[in-house]
């Protein structure tokens, strides 16, 4: 599939016919609309051989501006530091359990229970956010009550 040269007659370049795999898109350097009549078949036909033209004016204007998807560097750099983070705590985490294996005596409040040290540690680690969620949830309940 060709198209006749859009530039004028005695412009130099060396893009003087286009294929049809660049027909999808406007002509390159437009940014304008593209009118003109197509003759032959819309689609490439099974078994069809030869070129088929489009033939008509061919309007363009304006400079050539190539518009791709936006590139946001901030949020490469904020995944890439997320997982660096992941993988940090990840390491420490297992790095915390492996040395704290020894068994010790959980004191509770009616009986005494043997744990290794990482589940006591964590155990009180969960309890005690729990405590937090729970006194920040009658904070909010409080204040939206004095409005």
């Amino acid at each position: 599939m060709t198209t006749p040269d859009p530039r004028p007659a005695g412009t130099s370049g060396s893009d003087t016919h286009r294929t049809a795999s660049s027909l999808s898109g406007p002509p390159t350097g437009a940014t304008g609309p593209t009118t003109g009549a197509t003759t032959g078949p819309t689609g490439p036909a099974t078994g069809a051989t030869g070129p088929t033209t489009v033939t008509g004016p061919t309007t363009v204007t304006g400079p050539t501006t190539v518009t791709g998807p936006v590139k946001r560097p901030g949020r490469a750099i904020g995944r890439t530091l997320a997982l660096a983070l992941l993988i940090f705590l990840t390491v420490v985490l297992v790095l915390f359990v492996m040395f704290n294996t020894q068994t010790v005596d959980i004191s509770l409040v009616f009986t005494d229970v043997q744990a290794p040290l990482v589940v006591a540690l964590l155990l009180a680690a969960v309890l005690g956010g729990l405590v937090v969620g729970l006194a920040e949830t009658v904070m909010t309940v409080r204040r939206r009550r004095n409005r």
